[in-house]
């Protein structure tokens, strides 16, 4: 990557991590200069405004969504049982992306919400085919949504349920088996 990319990204890196672990008042165009390590010119060069930066971001939440789609549709063990295993955090690129997005949208960005709708539709789009009916396809999406939000409350005063290993495989095969078509 050449160097003007990897500070663009740099500069979405540090945006990105103030929104998740500060919040949107926090993320601040010179914050996101000092967290990056750039001069506030050398953040505008790359990103005109703070709309600018919260495009940018809401674009790599967009590239990677594609990608997990992509990964989905192509996934060994199917598109179910992929998509419900990877409702467990990881901390991965695309969760601290969607996560951020998420704080935009909390924040009222109206693009950050729709993206983030799309891109749930572009998920129930891929499964659809793999589900009976649109109930079945709810069954997973709900389930999906629980993994995640019962993950993203992990390390807090109550935390969720997050199976692993035989436990989500037991999940995976439970909602597979309501859900196929």
């Amino acid at each position: 990557m050449s160097r003007p990319a990897r500070a663009r990204e740099s500069v979405l890196d540090a945006f990105e991590r103030i929104l998740i672990e500060d919040g949107g008042r926090a993320a601040t165009m010179d914050a996101t200069a000092r967290v990056a390590g750039v001069s506030k010119g050398g953040l505008l060069y790359h990103f005109g405004s703070k709309e600018a930066l919260e495009s940018g971001l809401i674009e790599r939440l967009k590239v990677l969504a594609a990608r997990d789609i992509e990964a989905m549709n192509t996934a060994e063990e199917g598109p179910i049982a992929y998509f419900l295993r990877s409702s467990a955090m990881e901390d991965d690129p695309l969760d601290r992306a969607l996560v951020a997005v998420s704080r935009l949208a909390q924040g009222g960005n109206p693009a950050a919400g729709a993206v983030i709708r799309g891109i749930r539709e572009q998920w129930a789009d891929a499964l659809r085919p793999h589900a009976k009916d649109e109930t079945a396809l709810e069954l997973v999406m709900l389930v999906s949504d629980g993994l995640y939000f019962n993950n993203a409350i992990e390390g807090a005063e109550i935390s969720g349920p997050v199976p692993t290993g035989a436990e989500m495989d037991a999940l995976i095969a439970l909602v597979e088996a309501s859900a196929r078509a």
